[in-house]
């Protein structure tokens, strides 16, 4: 291997005196490509974080030596401040893991981008504002020109994602922090931006750091692995030598992370009893502005789910599958009565009506969990308010005392309980992990006992081995309860594991159906195969 552009050596990073990496040795060289795995609190963000000491009240020691260009090599650990400064964005850039968090709001994604050349470069204003814009055509980014324009709620998730891209290749620096770029999207934007990334590091000759917990998504994209686990590197290699023969038993539990099969035999009584969710041509459309004269008189619209039909028996999953942007969260949204829509749509054997009164009865029969559990579950409420919240709308005339021994049941239903948590019911959301944060809303929606769940992305959020276990819960729960799914996700092994049924959207359409297996294992649509097809 060539001179080390990075080298890091005996790297300890503590909080309050509590240590959390633990003298950990890595380097990485000009033009290579680094993957840094491990489960959320491995250290492997706060490791990249150190790097450009971004950790706020960390304590941080050893030595990160980086030779930079045109400059002697320099310990980024301990130069100062104002130094440091001149370093990051433009010899060493970040993509962070949440653009729509990154990203400024009150500012447009091209202004945000001008400002890093602006102060990195001393360019004019006009001479940022174009290059912004084809940086932003170079991340394939659609009419750079009007995107630069928008800001960052107006972008799609893989345009964000493109957008934070831009922003850190802005001053062609030699080494990229990339922090989880592609978690939460969907499957073909995660082979683009992979494929973007790659593109750019060979035409731009740079280092990348890529952090993530999912071995198996980006097995092809580095040159070599280091694997993290309570803040040690407990196994490090050339990435083909890590997946041929896995060394560490932590390394090969994530590579053996992938859900497994386990579907659910609805009893023989379910097979002929009537659909729990049925749906009959269901469209749903947004009124959109037009432009110029026409629009003085009439609006036009924009049509979200067209023509959809499915029914949802007792005891079995629907799973729904596409991109962003096809259509499949508007249609959970619509199914849980949120959306406006035409055609028909019954759930537990009603209508939804345009009265909040009327339909109390399939509020209660229909729950949903959702994508993100930390933004779904409020900061300021306790475990034992959050749970019992449903009992309170639908079994107002319950004692305190019934709440809570329903709340402890629920709750032990998702495997926690006050042995494990002590307190549990005392306590906040930000206490838990992200995994049990999802019990937490699983348990909610479960105490007014549902006869349909709806899953909005319910493992997407979540490392390879908290998925896994999530699903087997899910598993467990509708063999033991005969619950109805309604699964919405873009990942194909969740759907795999899970469905009896699938329907692939795209644009709004259901381009394909059937069962789960026929569909996944012999694909008729192409873009079902695209969507299916290995990353």
């Amino acid at each position: 291997m060539s001179t080390p552009l990075l080298k890091v050596e005996n790297l300890r990073v503590s909080f309050a005196g509590k240590e959390v990496v633990h003298g950990i040795d890595f380097s990485i060289a000009p033009g290579e490509k680094l993957l840094l795995v491990g489960e959320s609190g491995s250290g492997k963000t706060v490791t990249a974080l150190s790097l450009l000491r971004l950790v706020q009240n960390a304590e941080i020691s050893g030595q990160a030596l980086f030779a930079g260009p045109e400059r002697p090599v320099v310990d980024l650990l301990s130069m100062p401040e104002r130094e440091l400064r001149g370093i990051r964005g433009r010899d060493i850039a970040m993509i962070f893991q949440e653009p729509m968090t990154a990203l400024n709001p009150l500012f447009s994604v091209g202004e945000q981008i001008a400002e890093v050349m602006q102060l990195k470069q001393g360019l004019s204003q006009a001479e940022c504002a174009q290059a912004a814009i084809k940086l932003l055509a170079d991340t394939g980014i659609a009419e750079a020109e009007r995107r630069a324009r928008s800001f960052p709620h107006q972008l799609s998730g893989g345009q964000r994602q493109r957008a934070m891209i831009a922003m850190a290749l802005a001053c062609r620096p030699k080494l990229l922090l990339a922090d989880e770029p592609t978690t939460a999207l969907d499957v073909t934007l995660r082979s683009q931006i992979l494929d973007l990334l790659s593109d750019l590091q060979r035409r731009n000759g740079m280092a990348v750091i890529m952090i993530t917990h999912d071995l198996n998504l980006v097995r092809r994209f580095a040159d070599r692995v280091a694997v993290m686990e309570n803040g040690h590197i407990v196994e490090h290699g050339l990435v083909a030598d890590v997946f041929a023969q896995p060394r560490h038993p932590y390394t090969r539990k994530l590579i053996e992370s992938r859900p497994v099969r386990d579907v659910a035999v609805p009893a023989p009584l379910a097979a002929n009893a009537a659909p729990v969710m049925q749906a009959r041509h269901l469209r749903v459309a947004y009124p959109v502005a037009i432009p110029g004269l026409r629009g003085w008189f009439k609006s036009g619209e924009f049509v979200a789910v067209q023509d959809a039909t499915f029914d949802i028996p007792p005891g079995k999953t629907l799973g729904v599958i596409g991109e962003s942007g096809s259509g499949k969260s508007t249609l959970a949204l619509a199914c849980l009565g949120l959306l406006a829509f035409s055609g028909q749509l019954q759930a537990a054997g009603q209508c939804w009506s345009r009265q909040a009164a009327g339909n109390k009865a399939i509020r209660r029969a229909v729950q949903v969990v959702f994508q993100d559990p930390f933004s779904s579950l409020s900061p300021r409420m306790t475990v034992a308010a959050i749970v019992e919240e449903g009992l309170l709308v639908h079994e107002p005339l319950l004692s305190q005392a019934k709440r809570r021994l329903r709340a402890l049941k629920s709750l032990a239903d998702v495997g926690m309980d006050e042995s494990q948590f002590p307190g549990l019911l005392q306590r906040y959301p930000h206490e838990f992990s992200g995994g049990q944060r999802q019990r937490l809303a699983i348990a909610r929606a479960l105490i007014i006992n549902p006869s349909l769940l709806v899953l909005d992305e319910p493992t997407s959020a979540l490392d390879v081995t908290i998925q896994k276990q999530v699903l087997a819960l899910l598993q467990r729960l509708q063999r033991e309860r005969g619950l109805s799914y309604l699964l919405i996700t873009h990942d194909v092994d969740a759907i795999r594991a899970m469905a009896h049924e699938v329907i692939v959207m795209k644009d709004g359409e259901v381009v394909e159906s059937g069962a789960v297996l026929d569909v996944l294992d012999a694909p008729q649509h192409p873009y079902t195969r695209v969507l299916v097809a290995p990353v």
